[in-house]
Parts: C-alpha cells; structure tokens; sequence
C-alpha cells in the first residue's frame, strides 16, 4: 500500500502545529496526543498498537521506516483504515524544532490511549502480581525513568495518582525510552481511595517506600505475594492521606548518614529486590 508523504520546505502548516509547540506539554495533554521523538522511542511507537497520527522525519529516516510504515495503519479503532501521513523535511527544518541531537531527526506525533481498567489487569496478568503507584511525581524526566524501571522489572501497570504528572509528557516519553507504549497506565481521580479498594476487593498488599516511616529493610520483607508498590515525590514523600491507606511500609537501608534516593533510582532498588525474590 502506498503512503501519503508530504515532502515539505516549511513547517507552518496546520497539521504540523504539535512539533511546533513541543514546549507546550500541558497543551497537548489537554488535546489527548503526544510527541514520540528519536529512532529508537519511535520505532517502539509505530511497533505497538497506539494510535499513530504521523511521522516528521529526513529522507534518510524515510528510507529505513519505509517497509514498516507500509505495514502500519494509524490506529485499531475508528481510523483503522487510514495511512499514516509521512512529512519529510530537510535536516535544517527539523533542528529548528528543537535540536537535532534530541529528536535525531525522526519524530511522531501519537494520541493518547485511554487509561487502562484496573480489573482487566488483574484478570489477564499472571500471579503474584506487582503494580507501582505514583503520588505527586510532578517531574516529567523522573516519570519516564520510573516507567522505563517498572518495565524492565516486569511490574504489570502503573497506577498513576492526581498530584502526578502525565506518563504520556513529551519528556517522560523519551526518557522512559519508548517503554511507555508498552505498560499499561492506570489514571486514578483518588489514589488513597484506589489504594483502599484496591486492599479490599483483593487483598492485595499496598506498601509504601517510605524511609522516614519505616525501619523494615526492603530485603526483609516478603514480596512474593499480590503487591502495589506506592513511591512519592522527592520532597514531601508519600503524602499522608496516600501513606494512611497502604497496608505496610519498607525501607532502603543507606550508608553515610544518605536519608533518601532519587525517586527513579529507588524504584528500579527495590522492584529489584521484588524480582530477586519471587525468581527465587
């Protein structure tokens, strides 16, 4: 099937006004899309069942993307049948954007999915189950580090709380290198609530990592059952509604008088442990 590529000296045209305006996050948030950039974080992309809208790239990138671009229709629902539109652009257009060592010369602009439902997790992924929660994560570049981490340690969803920001945020996209696509992304309007109900309907453990709240070393706590993960902002932590509706709390033990870790950085410690274990 052939596909509808635009070849273009100028980027002022409509359709290309979401590459424009990259440093409008909130912008886009509100209109349900976001910007893939790079060659690895789009071919992730266009390789999974997202809804795709269009792809900006340099003819060197067209030849390559070529056979897969073919292969792929914008999305499974409604525009299933459509192509994906191809813009190609001189090297000069797209480093005007936003730098060329970011986006590499490649970039695709995708919508939003919708949130995935709780139960449908629950049902399809095997046991024990693992989830991660995420209370006022407001940095977009620590959201995609936590992503790429709950991917790699093979946490089932990712429960993302009010206070915290979109994984879909342009910069939390490209540092959780694409493996936001694969991950299913729970929306909670209440995390306490959530995490309640979550307890209750399943019995599942919700554990905050908290070390200003806790003495149990994550490596003396057992992760081998049905388990939500809670971690909090850098400055305040887990917030105390958040904190009063998980059932248990852990520690990282530190040495040298060290009173936390970077948010990112203690996920990928203690999913780490959790792996370790239930590998056991």
């Amino acid at each position: 099937m052939s596909l509808h590529i635009v070849h273009i000296d100028s980027l002022d045209i409509p359709e290309l006004a979401p590459y424009r305006t990259l440093k409008r996050p909130l912008e886009h948030q509100q209109q349900g899309i976001f910007i893939a950039e790079g060659e690895k974080v789009v071919r992730r992309f266009l390789e999974s069942p997202l809804t795709a809208i269009s792809i900006l790239l340099t003819e060197e990138w067209l030849a390559e993307y070529r056979p897969l671009l073919e292969s792929r229709k914008v999305g499974n629902g409604a525009e299933g049948g459509k192509m994906i539109k191809v813009f190609v652009a001189e090297k000069k257009i797209l480093e005007s954007i936003v730098g060329i060592n970011l986006h590499q010369g490649i970039m695709a602009l995708g919508k939003i999915p919708v949130g995935t439902i709780l139960e449908e997790i629950l049902t399809r992924s095997p046991r024990p189950h693992c989830f991660v929660a995420l209370d006022g994560i407001t940095n977009s570049e620590n959201m995609g580090v936590i992503v790429r981490n709950c991917a790699a340690f093979g946490v089932n969803a990712i429960i993302v709380g009010e206070t915290s920001c979109d994984p879909y945020l342009r910069r939390a996209v490209r540092n959780s290198m694409g493996n936001v696509f694969s991950i299913p992304i729970i929306y909670a309007d209440n995390l306490a609530e959530s995490l309640n109900k979550f307890h209750r309907e399943s019995a599942m453990r919700t554990i905050a990592a908290d070390p200003q709240r806790s003495d149990t070393p994550i490596v003396r706590f057992d992760f081998s059952v049905d388990c939500c993960l809670v971690f909090g902002s850098e400055g305040s932590g887990i917030s105390g509604q958040v904190r009063n509706a998980c059932t248990d709390a852990v520690m990282i033990p530190m040495a040298n008088s060290v009173d936390s870790l970077n948010v990112a950085s203690a996920t990928a410690v203690v999913l780490y442990e959790v792996m370790k274990q239930r590998r056991k």
